[in-house]
């Protein structure tokens, strides 16, 4: 391991240097070697770019403070080689300083200090203190509280239920003795004696804390740190999730050379027919789509949402990859100016999208969050707000919304394992496109793709029948009496694999003269994708989806902003459709698939040219309309000079109504009296496995607030400086 970090300390250095020397480039591009004839000489761009950000309040009440300092160098070098030949590269490189100038929110000190500071709701505590259940409160009964202590939860590990009736399960404490339920919970106690894993419960938050309140709902704590501060629900997701401080501050430096953002050569074959064939093989990004913000069609690259959330451009987001990419250009034809086929094929090692590591700034739908907490979940085990029904003495029945944040062992549940596909022919990707202009002017496609998908999917476990608060194997709830005959299905312990899709789809743009505007189109069907459902006993199910996106943009005379020259106007609608979707209504709530049936988002750009193009105040509006939440990202760009590009902005989101994302939460979908029973009004949930419906924002909240609604809350002031050398 220290040879490993000596070699990865040393490649950082080494491309670090490389590229400061290539800032000498242009005096020094003609010393080059000629890599197979001096044709012409180098051609060298080098960039640096300074980006940094301020967020406001979050929804925990702190002032967040610096949300990126990031310094970026880029280097663009092209030249001819001879023989038709031509080679291209850009190398990347960053250094984000937030996670050192504000350490206490995003590096070695994130999170809380104590235990103490992470408040686990527990609906239950007041209730069972006014019924009198265990005399006067205690500094060691801590589920007395409206919340509790990190690790002061109800245990279910050995449960020793002397109040027969009471339908109470295991409350802490050193107890014992007639009447009192003793606590005898090796894996997760209270705060005099927490796990030594755990230390003093530092660098931890609540999930979800930063975007919403869990209030009834569920949730459980957070290790927040770098993975070398703080290893805890530390996995590799595919390229994130398990990054030490210096990976997350220099990301471009690991593994997979990053910096490398292109790196290939091309040629263009003549042939017989008086047509052609492109080549071009190495790194590269593959630009399919015609659209901008949201990908339709623009899916053979995966993007890195860590970098800023779905707000860079996507040119500067793609992750690249080893692609070998042909094209036969055909030429015209009676109906057509020109005819190209195009194939791509990904061989490279397959990369889902970046989804950000809990802990940085940008997190797309607070996912990365999740998945750590609940990989921390099944390592260590953990307290989880609100899990287990509360039963008043003498009543069989559980209280209607009362409920005890419980305490979880190890490998009961979370994320157990996170498969990721291993290289292969058979987990290579490969493309195909035609591509068309028809002697009208209209340009259109026709896409086809075979790939892996680029998001994960979660699958229940389900493997065998263990009750999940005993670790007792068996069908039947032993807590209930006589055996029920309970099957454990449902499980909310996940394996994430990332499945095959296949797409099939089209694109098309063309100019209106009558209305002075240009169209984009585009439209996609992929088989294969998976989804959260509730109703399904593996919690996943897999549905045909359908995407399009229509663009509009036109140049347009706006005499306020400048009487003597066209302001661009663009606007997108984007929408979504899930075919097969599920989802009903239970007592508790709605159950089945978070992810909307039909969802539509639109976009709409608005941008200026002044001073004699020098400066250009821009205008970004997005509106999700089933999330009811929107984003507005005002701007001025001003090119001081031809070379110095200074960039003012702010990036500010609400929602109108947050009780929309509240879903199903699984916690009722193993039915075991008393203590995953619940009641709404005049109903309770039987013994039939499958979810009663209790909702909360936590967990599957987040795929109804969608990218805009989860980030409300990092609402962003920004300026950035960029330098062309």
């Amino acid at each position: 391991m220290k040879i490993e970090r000596m070699n990865r300390k040393r490649m950082v250095v080494a491309t670090a240097l490389a590229l400061a020397g290539l800032g000498s480039l242009p005096a020094r591009a003609n010393n080059l070697p000629s890599l197979g004839g001096d044709v012409e000489p180098w051609r060298v761009d080098v960039y640096y770019e300074n980006d940094t950000r301020f967020r406001g309040k979050d929804k925990s009440g702190d002032r967040v403070g610096l949300s990126k300092f990031r310094n970026t160098l880029q280097v663009e070098a092209d030249k001819k080689v001879g023989d038709g030949w031509a080679v291209r590269g850009i190398l990347r490189g960053t250094w984000d300083g937030v996670y050192r100038l504000n350490e206490d929110e995003y590096g070695k000190d994130a999170g809380s200090k104590t235990a103490a500071d992470v408040r686990i709701p527990n609906t239950a505590g007041p209730v069972a203190q006014s019924v009198g259940l265990f005399g006067p409160p205690s500094p060691v009964h801590v589920h007395y509280g409206a919340t509790v202590p990190f690790g002061g939860g109800v245990g279910f590990t050995v449960v020793d239920v002397i109040q027969a009736g009471a339908g109470l399960p295991n409350l802490g404490g050193p107890g014992g003795g007639p009447g009192v339920n003793k606590f005898i919970d090796p894996n997760y106690g209270n705060l005099a004696a927490p796990p030594a894993v755990y230390g003093s419960g530092a660098g931890l938050q609540l999930l979800g804390e930063r975007w919403n309140r869990t209030g009834s709902g569920v949730a459980f704590a957070v290790p927040v740190r770098p993975c070398d501060k703080d290893k805890r629900g530390c996995r590799d997701f595919g390229g994130y999730g398990d990054k030490k401080l210096s990976e997350l501050e220099a990301p471009e430096f690991n593994d997979r050379a990053d910096f490398i953002r292109e790196l290939y050569a091309k040629k263009t074959f003549d042939l017989a027919d008086g047509g052609n064939f492109f080549l071009k093989l190495g790194r590269q990004q593959v630009v399919w789509g015609r659209t901008d913000l949201f990908r339709v069609l623009d899916v053979i690259n995966p993007v890195d949402y860590s970098r800023n959330n779905i707000y860079d451009e996507l040119q500067d987001i793609r992750i690249p990859m080893w692609i070998a990419q042909g094209e036969w250009r055909m030429g015209g034809s009676g109906s057509m100016q020109e005819r190209n086929l195009q194939v791509v094929w990904n061989f490279d090692k397959f990369r889902p999208n970046n989804l950000g590591q809990c802990g940085s700034p940008n997190v797309i739908l607070d996912a990365g969050c999740f998945f750590r907490g609940m990989a921390n979940l099944w390592d260590h085990g953990g307290t989880v707000a609100n899990f287990a029904g509360f039963s008043a003495p003498g009543t069989p029945a559980p209280v209607d919304g009362v409920w005890f944040a419980t305490n979880f062992g190890p490998n009961q549940i979370g994320i157990r394992k996170v498969h990721l596909p291993e290289w292969s022919l058979a987990n290579t990707q490969l493309g195909m496109k035609f591509e068309g202009v028809t002697q009208g002017g209209l340009n259109f496609s026709v896409n086809a793709l075979t790939y892996r998908s680029q998001l994960p999917s979660l699958r229940s476990i389900n493997q065998v029948a263990i009750n999940p608060f005993t670790g007792a194997h068996g069908n039947t709830s032993p807590f209930s009496g006589p055996a029920q005959g309970i099957p454990t299905t449902n499980l909310i312990a996940f394996d994430v694999y990332f499945p095959r899709i296949n797409l099939i789809g089209g694109s098309m743009d063309f100019q209106s003269e009558a209305l002075g505007a240009a169209f984009r189109l585009e439209g996609a069907l992929t088989k294969g994708e998976e989804f959260a459902n509730t109703a399904r006993p593996r919690l996943y199910s897999e549905n045909k989806v359908f995407r399009s996106v229509i663009g509009v943009d036109r140049p347009t005379f706006i005499p306020f902003i400048n009487p003597n020259r066209t302001t661009l106007i663009s606007a997108q609608l984007f929408y979504q459709h899930i075919f097969d979707h599920e989802s009903r209504r239970m007592p508790g709530g709605q159950v089945g698939m978070p992810d909307w049936k039909d969802n539509y988002i639109g976009t709409l750009l608005i941008k200026g040219f002044v001073m004699n193009d020098r400066v250009s105040p821009t205008l970004i509006l997005a509106r999700d309309f089933r999330a009811r939440a929107w984003a507005i990202a005002p701007s001025v760009e001003w090119n001081v000079t031809d070379d110095l590009k200074l960039t003012f902005g702010a990036n500010v989101k609400n929602r109108d109504d947050q009780s929309r994302w509240e879903f199903d939460d699984c916690r009722s979908c193993n039915p075991y009296a008393p203590y995953t029973m619940y009641t709404n009004g005049a109903t309770t949930q039987g013994f039939t496995p499958g979810s009663f419906g209790l909702s909360g924002i936590e967990p599957l909240g987040r795929f109804r607030a969608g990218p805009i609604g989860a980030a409300w809350k990092e609402n962003e002031l920004y300026v950035t400086l960029k330098y062309k050398f």
